[in-house]
């Protein structure tokens, strides 16, 4: 959520900022909204006022033996009259909130102008991607090979579309990546690991932005009340562990490392990665968060996403990683590296962890503070997450990069004690 104070004080600044991003904001709709609420507030103070001013005259008249009836009759009129009012600045104050739940976050200076991924801009690589003397197969091909490690029709069957089977090597290898990437965040950057749970309430998801921007790609549960969603990703529970709670100064950082399934509708894509694990209804992720002082937030974010890249590195994987520009940013993001990974089988870079500042904006919406050391005040912190990495491409990743002529696929080095000291999966 924006900063109430800003949208009330400077709407069109705020337009022309939300336009960098290619969302349209009527500033003056909403400036008119806000001079008809404090209207009305000023106007149930002052009824509110005059009727406990009527009413402390009717005590008063009753010890002096005056009639009271006329006074009776004046509160009973300005009783409705401060109804009506109050009703009418609730119905207002519930359309400013709705339109504020709506906004999205405010694009940082340095994200660039542009209006999708073609506008992004590169900011490095790392590695070369693989030659082969030999046609490169996906990772469908793959791991229908290797034993039916990827069985996408058993998936259909139990579930419908956008859902698969794993089996034997490849089903633990998959295993294998999630627990290596757990063992590197806790050992070699320091993030506490957690479990959390994989339904949760809709305050939870308004908190983080999910809500009610999202709610067609979000899955919901019959039968509970109050409603219980699946999370999208872990950065949900993980951010709102600190709703409604204030950190001491001292406390900060804080960092979350969760390994979760992630469930979405993919309501949006229509029909885009219909094939293979890219886009699926149920995937599993290792999600960074971390909760920072606001002046601390993007060395933090540039910190977070050197986690991540180390993950590839480690795995030998090439990649790139590229600053998203405003029009493909998520609706909680400042600013967003995204980091992409080479795929042989499609040919190109695509999407393996996207790690985002959502400053406050996350924050004011979960009431998440800390306490500022020169002040003494509440305010709000800066939140940070990012996924590190999402497991089932991180695994179709390994399945082509590492892929031979004769269908093994080669087990990265450092998997390989979790996978019991095996160096191939074979067909």
């Amino acid at each position: 959520m924006l900063d109430q104070k800003t949208l009330r004080q400077n709407p069109d600044a705020v337009a022309e900022q939300l336009a960098r991003r290619g969302h349209a904001f009527d500033a003056e709709h909403y400036a008119g909204l806000e001079a008809r609420r404090r209207e009305l507030q000023s106007r149930t103070e002052s009824l509110q006022h005059e009727r406990n001013a009527q009413s402390r005259a009717i005590g008063q008249a009753k010890q002096a033996g005056e009639p009271v009836q006329p006074l009776l009759d004046a509160v009973a009129v300005l009783g409705e009259a401060l109804k009506t009012a109050q009703s009418e600045l609730e119905t207002l104050q519930a359309e400013l909130r709705a339109i504020q739940l709506g906004l999205p976050n405010l694009p940082h200076d340095t994200v660039p102008p542009g209006r999708d991924e073609a506008d992004n801009i590169e900011v490095r690589r790392w590695g070369t991607p693989p030659s082969f003397d030999f046609e490169a197969r996906d990772h469908v091909e793959l791991g229908e090979a290797l034993g039916g490690g990827l069985d996408f029709a058993a998936g259909a069957k139990l579930s419908g579309a956008r859902f698969v089977v794993m089996r034997g090597g490849v089903a633990r290898l998959h295993r294998a990546l999630a627990q290596y990437m757990l063992d590197v965040h806790t050992e070699q950057h320091g993030y506490h690991e957690t479990y959390v749970p994989y339904l949760v309430g809709e305050e939870a998801l308004t908190g983080t932005g999910q809500l009610p921007k999202f709610d067609e790609d979000l899955f919901s549960i019959a039968g509970f009340e109050p409603s219980l969603r699946l999370i999208p990703t872990a950065e949900v529970p993980l951010a709102n562990l600190a709703a409604g709670e204030i950190i001491e100064a001292d406390q900060l950082p804080l960092g979350y490392v969760c390994h979760s399934p992630c469930f979405r509708s993919e309501a949006g894509s229509y029909g885009r990665d219909t094939r293979g694990m890219i886009r699926q209804h149920q995937f599993d992720k290792v999600e960074l968060v971390q909760l920072t002082r606001p002046d601390d937030s993007y060395a933090a974010l540039e910190r977070l996403t050197r986690h991540a890249e180390i993950i590839l590195q480690q795995l030998a994987l090439p990649y790139r990683v590229v600053t998203l520009c405003g029009g493909d940013m998520g609706f909680a993001a400042a600013k967003t590296y995204d980091i992409e990974v080479w795929l042989p089988g499609q040919a190109s870079y695509r999407e393996i962890s996207s790690c985002s500042n959502t400053e406050a904006f996350q924050a004011r919406r979960m009431q998440a503070r800390w306490r500022h050391p020169d002040t003494g005040r509440p305010e709000p912190l800066h939140t940070l997450n990012g996924s590190a990495l999402a497991v089932g491409r991180c695994l179709v990743a390994v399945l082509e990069n590492y892929q031979r002529a004769d269908g093994r696929v080669a087990i990265p080095a450092v998997l390989q004690p979790y996978m019991g000291g095996c160096e191939w999966l074979t067909p």
